[in-house]
C-alpha cells in the first residue's frame, strides 16, 4: 500500500486515531540529505516494505528521476518517468521551465505520478501518468486542462474515491489557493465540482503550493509548502473533518521552517515536504533543503532530506523536538538496507547510458553512441552549442557535492575554429564554464571560458598536441580549478582558480543545481566530426 492510497495513510493505534509513534531511537545514524545534488520536489509513496521517490528535472531529459529504497535512507536510481522524447516535449524550453513539483502515488496495483509541464512548446498545465511497474514503462501522458495550476497531488481515499489537488495564482504577486476536485482513476480525467481549500496560514501568504491530502484519523490533513522556495520556506498545515473543507489551519504554523536560523545555517529553504507512514508505524518527511557553500551560495541546488514526523493533537510535529532539519539524524525503524554503490568510474561499456546521464531538453536525434567504438561515449557535433535554448550535444550529471574531482579522457581532432569538444559546468545557457579543445589559427588549443549572464570571457589558453587529452575539474565551495594533461606528461594547471559562483542559483536565477559532464559542437554549422569520451570519473571529497 502507498501513503496516499485508499485506508494506507491511518495510524496503527487500535481506537484509529493518529498516534504519536514515539519508539526508542536506533544506535545508527544516517546523513542528510538522502539524494545529495539537484533533486528538489520529493514526493514519496510506499508499497508493502518498498518506498519510491520521484523529484523535479526541469528541463532536463529524461525527466522525473524515480528511486527506491527499502529503509528510508539508501536509495538507488530506478530510471525515469518520462524517458522517451515523445513523452517529453522540451523542444526549446527556458532554463529552470519544464517538469515541475511531481506527485507519486499508488493504488489498487497502479502507479500514478501527476505533473506540471511549465512553459512546453505544445501541450503544458498538469498531466497523469500510469505504470504497473515503477520502473516503468510508463504510459504516454493523459493531459488534465489545467493549464493554470501547478505543484498536483493525488489523495486516494478509504471510501474508493480520488481526489485531484493543485496550486494557482489568484493574481501577479504571489498569492495563491489551494484547490480540489474528484478524479476518476479510470478515465485519468478530473470529473465533478470545484472546491477551493486554503489560501495559506500567514495573512496574505505567498506561495502557498505543493499541497498533499493524507487521511490521518478523523481528519484530512493538508500540507503545504509557503513563503517561497528560497530563505522563507516553511511547512504549514491545516486540516478538515470533510476533504472538500472547510480547512482549519494548525495554531502553530509553521509546522518546520527554517527561516529563523538566518541565511548561514548549514540547511536552508527547508519545505516541500511529503509525509510517508512506514510498515512499522513511524511517519517521517522528505522534503527539499539547500545546502550553502562559500558564501551562502548553493550551486547543489535543492536536495533532498529527510526527517521524522509524529502526531500529537491530531495534528503532525515535525522533526519532534529539535524543529529542524539536521544534517545527522537518527534513521528509521527499519531494517538497513544498502544498495551495492555505485562505481566512480563510467567506462561506458554498457549498451545504454546508466540513469545519472542526463541530456539538456528533449534529444531528437541520437547524438551519443557507445557502440561505434567500444569502450567509449561518443558525441557527435552538431550546430546545437549550450548557450542556446537547444538540446545540445551534452551528456551530463548533478554536481553532487560541494567537494569534488570529475575527469575524463578525451580523443578530438577539430577541423575548424567553430569546432570544440571537452568538459562543461552548466547553471544554464548564460552562466556556465567550459574547458575545451578548439582550434585557433589552424593549431589545437585547450581554451577555458567562464561564461556570467550571457558574455563570455577566456581565463586561460594552452597550446595542445595532437591525440588523446585528460581533463580535470576540481571543487572547492566557489573555487574550481582546471587541470590537463597531455600524453607522456604529468598534470598541469589549466589558468588559475575560477570563481564558480556563475554555478549558483543565487547568481543565475531559476531553481536547478549545477550539473557537469562531456560536450561537442559545431557552433551554427554542419560537421560529420565526432568527440570521444574513454570514460569520466566524478568523486566527491568531503
Amino acid at each position: 500500500m502507498a501513503n496516499s492510497a485508499r485506508g494506507s495513510a491511518r495510524s496503527a493505534s487500535s481506537d484509529g486515531s493518529a498516534s504519536s509513534d514515539r519508539s526508542e531511537p536506533s544506535a545508527r545514524a544516517f546523513r542528510n540529505p538522502v539524494l545529495p545534488g539537484c533533486h528538489p520536489d520529493p514526493s514519496i509513496c510506499r508499497v508493502g516494505d518498498d518506498y519510491y521517490l520521484v523529484t523535479s528535472s526541469f528541463e532536463w531529459f529524461p525527466g522525473l528521476p524515480i528511486h527506491h529504497s527499502r529503509d528510508l535512507v539508501h536509495w538507488r536510481p530506478l530510471g525515469h518517468v518520462l524517458d522517451r522524447p515523445e513523452q517529453l516535449p522540451l523542444d526549446g524550453v527556458r532554463p529552470s521551465g519544464g517538469l515541475y513539483a511531481p506527485t507519486i502515488r499508488h493504488a489498487d496495483g497502479t502507479f500514478y505520478v501527476v505533473c506540471t509541464l511549465v512553459d512546453g512548446p505544445g501541450p503544458s498545465g498538469n498531466f497523469v501518468v500510469t505504470a504497473t511497474d515503477p520502473a516503468g514503462p510508463w504510459s504516454e501522458p493523459h493531459w488534465l486542462g489545467e493549464v493554470e495550476s501547478f505543484d498536483p497531488s493525488l489523495l486516494f481515499d478509504d471510501d474508493g474515491r480520488a481526489w485531484f489537488h493543485a496550486t494557482r495564482p489568484v493574481d501577479a504577486d504571489g498569492h495563491t489557493e489551494i484547490w480540489l476536485r474528484e478524479f476518476d482513476p479510470a478515465a485519468l480525467r478530473l470529473t465533478g465540482p470545484e472546491h477551493v481549500l486554503w489560501r495559506g496560514a500567514l495573512r496574505d501568504a505567498v506561495w502557498a503550493e505543493a499541497p498533499h491530502l493524507y487521511r490521518v484519523g478523523d481528519y484530512y490533513h493538508l500540507v503545504v509548502a509557503e513563503g517561497g522556495t528560497a530563505g522563507d520556506h516553511a511547512v504549514t498545515v491545516a486540516r478538515s473533518r470533510e476533504v472538500t473543507g472547510p480547512y482549519e489551519g494548525n495554531p502553530r504554523n509553521p509546522v518546520l521552517t527554517h527561516r529563523h536560523l538566518g541565511a548561514g545555517h548549514p540547511i536552508v529553504a527547508a519545505g516541500h515536504a511529503d509525509l510517508v507512514r512506514t510498515g512499522s508505524g513511524e511517519w517521517w518527511a522528505v522534503l527539499l533543503g539547500i545546502r550553502p557553500s562559500g558564501g551562502r551560495l548553493g550551486n547543489l541546488g535543492r536536495e533532498t532530506f529527510l526527517t521524522r514526523v509524529v502526531w500529537e493533537d491530531d495534528w503532525p510535529v515535525v522533526a519532534p523536538g529539535i524543529g529542524r532539519v539536521e544534517a545527522v539524524g537518527t534513521p528509521p525503524d527499519l531494517p538497513e538496507h544498502r544498495w551495492p554503490a555505485e562505481a566512480a568510474c563510467d567506462h561506458f561499456e554498457d549498451p545504454e547510458l546508466g540513469p545519472q546521464w542526463n541530456r539538456l531538453r528533449t534529444p531528437r536525434e541520437r547524438f551519443w553512441d557507445l557502440a561505434e567504438r567500444p569502450g567509449h561515449l561518443r558525441l557527435r557535433l552538431r550546430p546545437e552549442t549550450v548557450t542556446e535554448h537547444v538540446c545540445p550535444s551534452l551528456v551530463a550529471r548533478r554536481q553532487s557535492h560541494a567537494h569534488f574531482l570529475a575527469h575524463t579522457a578525451l580523443d578530438f581532432a577539430p577541423r575548424g575554429a567553430n569546432e570544440c569538444a571537452g568538459l562543461v559546468l552548466l547553471q544554464n545557457d548564460a552562466f556556465q564554464i567550459r574547458c575545451v579543445a578548439t582550434l585557433r589559427d589552424g593549431r589545437r588549443v585547450l581554451r577555458l571560458i567562464r561564461r556570467a549572464a550571457g558574455a563570455d570571457e577566456t581565463l586561460a589558453e594552452e597550446a595542445l598536441p595532437e591525440g588523446r587529452v585528460r581533463l580535470a575539474v576540481e571543487a572547492h565551495d566557489q573555487v574550481y580549478g582546471f587541470r590537463y594533461a597531455v600524453r607522456g606528461s604529468s598534470w598541469r594547471p589549466l589558468g588559475g582558480p575560477v570563481d564558480g559562483t556563475v554555478l549558483s542559483t543565487e547568481v543565475a536565477g531559476g531553481f536547478i543545481g549545477a550539473f557537469l559532464g562531456m560536450y561537442a559542437t559545431s557552433a551554427g554549422r554542419p560537421s560529420a566530426n565526432v568527440a570521444d569520451f574513454d570514460w569520466f570519473e566524478y568523486r566527491g571529497l568531503e
